[in-house]
């Protein structure tokens, strides 16, 4: 059973119940301060943390989850009501896997749906090649190292300029695959590495990636 911690100074019943959260088959817990949610996060081991984005300390909490071993592997979707704001780069740069406008849309299910279904990364190490997309044209290629990867996307290390909200494409070869595709940078993860989505993949790069992956000996 999928299970939820939901973090907000106030319940938000009233405003996710009639998401894909309020499913009867989904583990719900509550948490009402950033030290409630760390200890809630290690007890309950949830597969999905929401955040709102007024809970103070917010993206204090968002980088102890990711710091924590015992919780870096929950997806975490920050709430927010009203237009963006240059805050919630912090929270994106901290971890957070994606940033979800209030009051809930028609989109919401589809997108927590998946970060419930984000797998974990498995450490893998291989060569990069991409190039930063711009409005009017595509940067010129350079290339880094991926720490890690899951079929939603990888951690990313390399020596290129990049920031959070840049849309790169890539390229990068498994063992008799390549994977091509177009990603956004999410976070970033330390000095030179970056968390990066996978926005589309061509041809049948998914399932190159999962048989990739479930060749790998477990963590």
């Amino acid at each position: 059973m999928p299970v939820v911690l939901i973090c907000a100074p106030r319940p938000l019943d009233g405003e996710l119940s009639h998401t894909v959260l309020w499913r009867h088959d989904i583990e719900r817990y509550d948490a009402r301060s950033y030290e409630q949610a760390l200890s809630m996060a290690v007890a309950a081991q949830p597969d999905l943390t929401v955040i709102d984005r007024t809970l103070p300390k917010a993206a204090e909490l968002v980088r102890s989850l990711r710091i924590d071993p015992k919780s870096r592997h929950t997806s975490v979707v920050i709430v927010a009501h009203g237009d963006f704001e240059s805050a919630e780069l912090d929270l994106l740069e901290a971890g957070a896997n994606a940033i979800l406008r209030l009051p809930a849309d028609a989109h919401w299910d589809e997108r927590l749906d998946r970060l419930l279904r984000i797998p974990a990364r498995k450490e893998a190490r291989f060569e990069v090649d991409f190039a930063v997309e711009t409005a009017l044209d595509v940067g010129p290629p350079t290339n880094g190292d991926a720490l890690n990867l899951s079929t939603h996307g990888l951690l990313l290390k390399t020596n290129a300029t990049l920031t959070v909200g840049d849309r790169i494409s890539f390229a990068f070869r498994l063992p008799g695959a390549l994977v091509v595709g177009r990603a956004r940078v999410v976070r970033q993860a330390g000095a030179g590495q970056f968390g990066v989505f996978f926005e589309s993949l061509e041809k049948d790069g998914r399932a190159r990636i999962e048989a990739f992956i479930a060749s790998l000996p477990p963590a």
